[in-house]
């Protein structure tokens, strides 16, 4: 059984959402909350959303080993944090992770057997829509993450999976059913 189940895809793609309807429906799964040096969002806990960390922080985890993976994405750095895998697959569950594709091709390369799902959105001009309608990001922020979503969208043929998340409802369901299959006791 694999140990993780990655969750990819362009940012506001609705990886999160996704995740959160996925959880409501299989309980028992552990999401990874991953590290980054972004500011906080409102409404963010440190250690639930995310491990916030200073760019010094993050460089000494970075030199001591201790990520399965890591990324720039969009002027801020992400990584999974081995401990945190290690402590949420402990009880024999496999653990959601929710990152960017630099990081999902790392976790390929250290962990093959993990389970890889690509979230691709409906369109570009979608895609361009809900980052704009989130109001998280700066003008200049969004382009440069929709610059990145193009490079990131070219790449979904590397992964097993791809649902795209059109109708919400459809989108759960396909990914309820791909983790459903892939993560079934023998």
């Amino acid at each position: 059984m694999p140990s993780a189940v990655v969750i990819t895809g362009p940012s506001g793609v609705g990886k999160g959402t996704l995740i959160r309807s996925l959880r409501t429906r299989m309980p028992e799964l552990q999401l990874s909350v991953s590290a980054t040096t972004r500011r906080p969002r409102t409404g963010e806990t440190q250690g639930e959303d995310y491990h916030f960390m200073t760019p010094d922080e993050f460089e000494r985890h970075i030199a001591a080993g201790d990520f399965v993976e890591h990324a720039d994405y969009a002027g801020a750095r992400y990584g999974t944090l081995r401990s945190e895998l290690q402590t949420r697959t402990a009880g024999g569950v496999p653990v959601l992770l929710e990152i960017e594709v630099q990081g999902a091709r790392q976790v390929r390369e250290q962990m093959p057997e993990a389970v890889q799902v690509f979230i691709a959105p409906p369109s570009l001009d979608a895609l361009r829509a809900r980052l704009v309608g989130r109001g998280t990001d700066a003008p200049e922020q969004i382009e440069a993450r929709l610059q990145t979503a193009e490079e990131e969208l070219a790449a979904q043929d590397e992964f097993a999976h791809v649902v795209v998340n059109d109708r919400l409802e459809d989108a759960v369901d396909a990914l309820v059913a791909i983790v459903r299959a892939t993560t079934a006791r023998g």
